[in-house]
């Protein structure tokens, strides 16, 4: 009894999980994690700060 008690939530998550996903229309995570983080770049090299003539970093 006591592996099913501690195993209760992840296996109830598991199934709530499968039901959302094949019934309802949600988002791909990976794909938009890869968004942000492309906009995130862009970002980035749209706001840095320009180098000064004397750093080399490169």
């Amino acid at each position: 009894m006591g592996i099913i008690r501690s195993c209760f939530s992840f296996i109830a998550g598991t199934v709530c999980g499968i039901y959302v996903a094949q019934n309802y229309k949600v988002p791909n995570v990976a794909k938009l994690a890869d968004t942000a983080l492309f906009m995130a770049k862009v970002v980035e090299e749209t706001y840095r700060k320009p180098s000064k003539k004397g750093d080399d970093d490169e």
